[in-house]
């Protein structure tokens, strides 16, 4: 079998190997052997796990994107699942910078898993690495992934949660964090949405607000130029552009709750958002309903 993996790129880690990470040894249960297949986290970085639902809403997704690409940007490896929703946007928007992203699973690393990650998972071989303590060829079965948490969270200095229900896998992470004693944050959301109530759960209880990605920086203690030039890169548009920019956020709206905010007339608002949606500063995500491009 290991034979097998050799040809598949699949390397072998062992617990007595110097290069076994050092935030694994700490955690409970640690695991013996990692299979590897790309690089490990480089030891002395900076790591930050993003973890959340798989159906999550597009707020959340761009929030993932976000704080995985200016987390990678600052210099710290983004640790998740390669699950499909959170996990994989803050994957996704990881790869843009320059510390690396690492997906743990929960089958063999030779198993692509969900089908549709297919090109993120040839990603974190480039740009960082897919580890796994189950063999190669172990599928993705679902008692699996409570253990594999427990590596996303070890792995980690930080956890953050982005969109969670009051009973997911990423708040048995959470906890798993905890009890490794590592800071979690949590994104907010709306007190109606389902997809927010373990996130907002997560803050009473005490963990940390992400009240911007910025914020979450300084949270970190990564500050400096690079938080100063994020915080001040503005938008410059037109008047009647910034009208309907300023009206917008990651909650659809539609075109009549857009007339009734901006007071535009319908020929003005809509050259608009036809030279918004151009410039890739708002989308169009259902028919009629705009939202904030991705940042």
């Amino acid at each position: 079998m290991l034979q097998n993996g050799k040809k598949k790129g699949i390397a072998l880690v062992t617990y007595e190997q110097e290069k076994y990470p050092d935030r694994l040894r700490n955690i409970s249960s640690p695991p013996y052997a990692l299979y590897v297949m790309g690089k490990l986290p480089e030891k002395g970085r900076r790591t930050a796990a993003i973890v959340g639902a798989r159906n999550c809403t597009y707020y959340g997704e761009t929030y993932a994107r976000k704080i995985g690409k200016i987390l990678s940007e600052a210099g710290i490896s983004v640790i998740s699942g390669m699950a499909r929703g959170i996990d994989a946007a803050g994957q996704r928007g990881a790869i843009h910078g320059s510390g690396g992203t690492f997906g743990i699973l929960g089958s063999g690393v030779d198993i692509c898993y969900p089908k549709e990650n297919r090109g993120l998972y040839e990603d974190l071989k480039k740009y960082g690495g897919i580890l796994s303590e189950q063999q190669p060829g172990s599928p993705p079965l679902a008692q699996y992934f409570p253990a594999r948490n427990r590596l996303i969270s070890g792995l980690a200095d930080v956890v953050i949660i982005i969109e969670a229900r009051e009973r997911s896998g990423s708040l048995i992470t959470a906890d798993m964090a905890l009890e490794q004693g590592k800071d979690v944050y949590a994104l907010p959301g709306s007190v109606d949405s389902q997809l927010s109530r373990g996130c907002n759960r997560l803050i009473k209880q005490g963990a940390g607000i992400i009240l911007s990605p910025e914020e979450l920086l300084e949270e970190l203690n990564i500050c400096g130029n690079f938080v100063k030039n994020l915080t001040e890169t503005k938008i410059i548009l037109e008047t009647e552009q910034n009208i309907v920019y300023s009206c917008l956020d990651l909650n659809p709206k539609s075109i009549g709750q857009i007339l009734a905010e901006t007071k535009l007339s319908i020929p003005e608002l809509m050259r608009q958002l036809v030279s918004l949606e151009m410039n890739g500063k708002i989308k169009e995500i259902s028919k009629g309903y705009y939202v904030r491009g991705n940042w």
